[in-house]
């Protein structure tokens, strides 16, 4: 049994707009719904809940999609405090040492392909894993008048992508730990390493974008409605 949990309680300020981004218009459904269906796709996920904003007006009311339960909860300000609440509304069912996929409510374009590798990869590892993308690009480092100041060398380097996946009750006692010491992780990961373990980086195509800007939703759109 997995089950996934989507954080989708930020406002999505970088944005702009009045409707936060994961509620946007994309290929024939709103962002939010193909990337719920993207980690409902894989026959080894049972369910999700969504972590909602206590002032979400837009969400549709989901009780199932594709046959699994879509259950929510009430997040909280940071991406942590989202996470760490679903993981507390999962199903009794859902034990501390299975496994939950946290997955972002912005990042549409997950391939079945690399949600199974991720699952096969992570859960033969005794920490877990998560998607990711090594760096490609030349990094450079700037001084404070936005000037180039070094060249930064890439290798061993990877942009963190989601699913992530952990155990239920590792995930949330790392979670809770950094939380207590006034951490916020930005991904799921972060509060792993803080513990002194290694997730297992499992290397996902550099398409499973995250929405954060109008050029990206565009992007998006040409990817999902040419099956890119």
């Amino acid at each position: 049994m997995t089950w996934a949990i989507v954080p989708a309680a930020g406002r999505g300020t970088r944005f702009g707009g009045e409707r936060p981004k994961q509620y946007l218009p994309l290929a024939g459904r709103t962002v939010i719904e193909h990337s719920l269906r993207a980690v409902l796709s894989h026959d080894d996920v049972d369910g999700v809940v969504v972590a909602l904003s206590p002032e979400d007006a837009d969400w549709p009311g989901w009780r199932e999609i594709g046959g699994k339960p879509v259950l929510t909860c009430v997040g909280g300000a940071e991406r942590a405090d989202s996470v760490l609440a679903a993981l507390h509304a999962l199903p009794a069912t859902v034990d501390a040492d299975q496994w939950v996929l946290v997955h972002d409510a912005a990042r549409p374009c997950l391939r079945a392909q690399d949600l199974a590798r991720l699952l096969q990869i992570g859960q033969a590892d005794p920490v877990g894993a998560l998607l990711a993308a090594p760096v490609r690009d030349t990094l450079k480092r700037a001084d404070d008048l936005g000037k180039s100041q070094a060249t930064e060398p890439r290798e061993h380097l990877w942009r963190a992508l989601t699913p992530q996946l952990f155990r239920r009750g590792g995930l949330t006692r790392a979670l809770e730990a950094a939380l207590r010491a006034g951490v916020r992780p930005t991904d799921e990961a972060m509060a792993m390493e803080r513990l002194g373990l290694r997730p297992c980086l499992v290397e996902g195509r550099e398409d499973n974008l995250k929405i954060t800007t109008p050029a990206d939703l565009a992007l998006a759109e040409f990817l999902l409605s040419n099956g890119a």
